[in-house]
């Protein structure tokens, strides 16, 4: 259908698509905000769609909605919930900081599609928007939603890079390389402590994320306008967690200060650094990733990451770490983000934050991209990568650092000058030991045995 429909709302008439499920005040939102051309992120919507049928199941549980509205409601909110409608939901994401606009497209979506369900007229701020406001609405969507992206996407993402990174690390567990401080050669590690080390990190990131991420359970609903609750029943906003709660297996719950919940952003902030630390953790794996990759004549040579597309336009033959590259810019994306959720988080004034709609947008942006990020690096560069043997083995028998395993036995004079003359001869350090010191070569070998360094301790004589 094509052409325009009259609708009415309170400051007048408007003309609306035909065959839009949308009123007036969505019309009005989408002509006055016509900034980015992004809409509200799908899973933002889908958390509306699911606290619009929690309270359609409180106000009707508590005799304040009649059964066929209530059931109709629930039905279209249900719907929208599970995916559907999305092209229906076409405000801009940079609009009013409430996300009132958002709020209204909500409402008269469900009114419409309720109305037409039921034979019934359901009106968008009557019966749908009963017992709420957008101040509270859309900070409790928010939370929703970035929790439900915490526990479906990015935690399971998380677990698969963590499983990837520990697979790896006991594989790899014997074989010894050079280590690096400095980007400068030092004291030998196993590959296998190397990727440990990652995977400690992932898991550290993870676990301050769960810690981080319970703060978004708390949710505003309740507090309507202003954080007193006025309109709405006693127990609705406990009847609405409880409902979001059993459709989405996790333990909300309302906030046990509203004003505080309705003013104020901390649990979305603090869960924004979270993400941020686990981009610092990711950037640094996947930076390694790249050195050790480099080459493969003239860089470390170390591992070879799986060839997964040419590397250039120009060059026959060449190969990039392109999935690395693709999660720095990942990093790089979610540190910013975090720069623009700590502004938003500031913009509290008085009794409302009014930069919600940015601050939901970014956050699952965030969410999203790790999760992806994740899985990439898992799925196309961990798992799949190849050990350069005979490079580790060929830098590790000339690295003069291994001379400090003999600092206990000659001291520390004697094996800076072995290891400047392994270093400038380009020999091993066992071969200039042997020529330099008292003591034999099969006590040199146990010495300076790269396995045996990893392992830590004080080396001596017996």
């Amino acid at each position: 259908m094509h052409g325009f429909r009259t609708e009415r709302d309170s400051m007048g008439e408007l003309q609306v698509p035909a065959d839009a499920l949308y009123g007036a005040q969505t019309q009005r939102a989408v002509q006055n905000f016509q900034i980015s051309g992004r809409a509200m992120p799908a899973g933002f919507v889908r958390a509306l769609g699911l606290v619009k049928a929690a309270a359609a199941v409180a106000n009707r549980d508590l005799g304040l909605l009649d059964g066929v509205r209530a059931a109709a409601i629930e039905n279209a909110a249900r719907a929208i919930a599970n995916g559907e409608h999305a092209g229906a939901f076409p405000v801009d994401v940079y609009q009013t900081g409430s996300g009132t606009s958002s709020n209204m497209n909500a409402n008269e979506v469900i009114a419409r599609l309720a109305s037409e369900a039921s034979g019934t007229s359901c009106h968008p701020n009557d019966h749908v928007n009963m017992g709420q406001s957008s101040n509270d609405v859309i900070p409790t969507a928010l939370h929703v939603s970035a929790a439900l992206a915490w526990h479906r996407e990015l935690r399971t993402a998380l677990d698969r890079l963590h499983g990837s990174l520990q697979r790896r690390a006991q594989e790899f567990a014997d074989v010894a390389k050079t280590g690096r401080t400095h980007l400068m050669d030092a004291m030998p590690v196993t590959l296998g402590q190397e990727i440990g080390a990652w995977a400690a990190q992932i898991d550290a990131a993870r676990q301050r994320l769960q810690q981080s991420a319970d703060g978004l359970l708390a949710l505003a609903i309740g507090g309507t306008a202003v954080g007193t609750g006025i309109n709405a029943h006693p127990e609705f906003a406990e009847r609405v967690a409880a409902d979001l709660s059993a459709q989405t297996s996790l333990a909300f719950c309302v906030a046990p200060d509203r004003f505080q919940a309705l003013s104020c952003q901390d649990a979305a902030v603090a869960f924004s650094g979270q993400l941020r630390a686990l981009a610092v953790a990711l950037m640094k794996i996947a930076n390694d990733l790249r050195w050790m990759n480099s080459g493969p004549l003239a860089g470390l040579g170390e591992i070879s990451l799986p060839a997964l597309q040419p590397g250039s336009s120009i060059m026959p033959g060449k190969v990039n770490p392109v999935i690395p590259e693709a999660v720095t810019m990942v990093c790089a994306r979610v540190m910013g983000n975090d720069a623009t959720i700590g502004v938003a988080g500031q913009s509290g004034n008085f009794q409302l934050n009014v930069m919600l709609p940015v601050i939901s947008e970014t956050l699952l942006e965030s969410i999203g991209l790790l999760a992806n990020g994740a899985t990439a690096l898992a799925t196309q560069a961990v798992d799949g990568f190849t050990v350069n043997q005979v490079q580790l083995d060929g830098v590790l028998a000339r690295n003069p650092i291994l001379v400090t395993a003999l600092n206990a036995v000659i001291g520390y004079e004697a094996g800076a000058a072995i290891a400047k003359k392994a270093y400038a001869e380009g020999r091993p350090v066992l071969d200039v030991a042997e020529e330099s010191c008292s003591l034999s070569r099969a006590e040199l070998e146990r010495l300076l045995d790269p396995r045996s360094l990893t392992r830590g301790g004080i080396v001596g004589g017996d």
